[in-house]
């Protein structure tokens, strides 16, 4: 079993890394394998809509072909991302719209995969559902299956705010993240 992490910030060691490498030891400790992709690190040009996709190749030469791969070899998958305008960063837009390419030819590689969603902003309201709910709408779209935080908090994934290494309430939503993931995981 392996969770693959992508982490949207443009600051590799900020707020929302620091959340996803949390989830992905919580993860390793559990016993699963997991690999992080900071898209900081990445050099990722926007979807030009030329449709080559349907033949199963982009058109576009860059680090999206490697992030491509890491996709179909997860089995659950975590998107985290700062909260920006209230959505997603563009970064992790833009490897959205790309990985397109998993299922614009008529088959979805990532179907039956479990995804789940972090979103840190700066304030307890700041944001994080509808971003959660911008990742979710991504892992309907690729035909996943979706997991939430659930209870005591029920949000639409884990939810940050501040400092997210002093966030205790947002950490706990992460671990109620993982444990979710797991259970949904071992299911499959």
């Amino acid at each position: 079993m392996k969770v693959l992490g992508i982490c949207g910030s443009p600051h590799g060691n900020g707020n929302t890394a620091y959340v996803l490498r949390y989830a992905l030891d919580a993860f390793r400790k559990a016993g699963v394998e997991t690999e992080c992709i900071l898209l900081s690190d990445k050099d990722i040009h926007p979807c030009n809509g030329c449709f080559t996709c349907i033949h199963g190749t982009c058109a576009i030469n860059d680090d999206m072909a490697g992030v491509i791969e890491s996709l179909r070899k997860c089995d659950g998958l975590v998107l985290a991302s700062p909260v920006y305008m209230g959505m997603v960063s563009g970064q992790m837009k833009v490897m959205m719209d790309r990985s397109v390419l998993l299922r614009s030819s008529g088959v979805f590689e990532m179907s039956g995969k479990v995804g789940a969603g972090i979103a840190c902003a700066g304030f307890r309201n700041g944001g994080q559902e509808l971003t959660l709910q911008n990742m979710q709408t991504y892992f309907l779209q690729q035909n996943m299956a979706v997991v939430a935080d659930g209870p005591p908090f029920s949000h639409s994934g884990a939810a940050l705010c501040g400092e997210a290494s002093q966030d205790r309430t947002g950490l706990a939503t992460v671990e109620n993240l993982v444990a979710r993931m797991m259970a949904h995981l071992s299911r499959r």
